[in-house]
């Protein structure tokens, strides 16, 4: 990796560090206390943490209001309806699924309970939210929200791949319905066409009702294994990621190394080796454009969607030893994090 890459995973710039920077909050003299709906996918993560921590170290007075679908956007409708009751400041989402369940798309917006009306949103965990339809642009895009995108550019991930373990044929794994990953998988195919390589490419099944399942993961590892992948690529795909348990072991008795899009595709999947944005700072980030809007300004103008400027390249030393030795080159040893403790193959996310 050249010296240049090196210092983008490594160096803030200054305007990312002025967007989690905690100047003085006017809003943390007026002594008034803001009410924040949380609606997560699966309880609370490291993005919440991340949240709630730099909402505290600001001084802002909030009462926070979780509420989790437990991995059913079913249930929005209900939490919604609830929230009406007693109306919040500001509405935080959880992901892709729960924000468009909450928001809609940009051409079809979601009609909100009675007593919601102009109730801002902030998201987190959204992969790509031009490609989704939430925002048509990530600036000046005229919607009431903003928010957090935590996937590092696509491209910018398939260097990385190439870096630690040269490629022509990238494999992928994924859920059709989820538009974050159909994005990314056409940013995929395009950057490999254009860079001389190939995408094996396969989606989850579905059961009779068109819903995502696990069943036959293990097959379709071995399909993209068998069609010459030499590495699978594991994108920041909301079902995928429940079902670590299952399709990391089947890529690791393949011998099939596997790039993580997202933190806890290494962390607990046991992924070999991820560029990622922290969770942790991914909600910081969310937090800050939530005090933005809470002093005053709109999100349809004046706040861009932004992704963080600082990521982080996680190697899982197990897996790589579980794969035969597949370590990361010499020079990435000196700004990589090195992990041990997760097994390799990983374990249910």
């Amino acid at each position: 990796m050249t010296h240049r890459d090196r210092r983008a995973f490594l160096v803030q710039s200054a305007r990312a560090a002025s967007l989690l920077a905690l100047p003085a909050s006017a809003l943390a003299s007026t002594g008034k206390t803001h009410r924040i709906l949380m609606i997560t996918f699966r309880g609370e993560t490291e993005v919440e943490k991340g949240f709630k921590d730099h909402l505290a170290a600001s001084g802002i007075k909030v009462d926070l209001v979780a509420r989790d679908v437990a991995r059913d956007v079913k249930n929005v409708p209900a939490i919604l309806e609830e929230a009406a009751k007693n109306r919040p400041d500001l509405i935080y989402t959880w992901g892709t699924p729960v924000t468009l369940a909450v928001a809609g798309t940009h051409d079809a917006p979601k009609k909100v309970p009675a007593g919601l009306e102009g109730i801002p949103q902030v998201f987190a965990l959204v992969a790509a939210p031009v490609q989704s339809k939430i925002v048509p642009a990530l600036a000046g895009h005229g919607r009431n929200l903003t928010g957090a995108v935590h996937v590092v550019p696509t491209d910018v991930q398939l260097r990385a791949m190439n870096s630690y373990r040269p490629y022509k044929r990238l494999g992928v794994l994924y859920t059709e319905s989820e538009q974050n990953s159909r994005a990314i998988v056409l940013q995929a195919r395009e950057w490999l066409k254009a860079n001389g390589g190939t995408l094996v490419e396969r989606t989850l099944n579905v059961d009779s009702a068109g819903k995502p399942t696990p069943e036959g993961i293990e097959d379709k590892v071995a399909e993209i294994k068998r069609e010459g992948a030499e590495w699978l690529y594991i994108l920041p795909d909301t079902f995928l990621g429940l079902h670590y348990g299952r399709a990391m072991p089947a890529a690791l008795a393949q011998k099939l190394p596997t790039f993580g899009a997202v933190e806890l595709a290494v962390r607990t999947g046991g992924a070999l080796v991820g560029l990622v944005s922290r969770y942790r700072s991914v909600g910081q980030l969310a937090a800050a454009r939530a005090i933005d809007i809470l002093e005053g300004r709109k999100p349809a103008s004046s706040l861009p969607i932004e992704t963080l400027k600082r990521f982080s390249i996680i190697v899982n030393l197990r897996t790589a030893k579980a794969l035969g030795g597949i370590y990361p080159p010499i020079d990435m040893l000196n700004y990589a994090e090195i992990i041990e403790d997760v097994p390799a193959g990983g374990r249910a996310a």
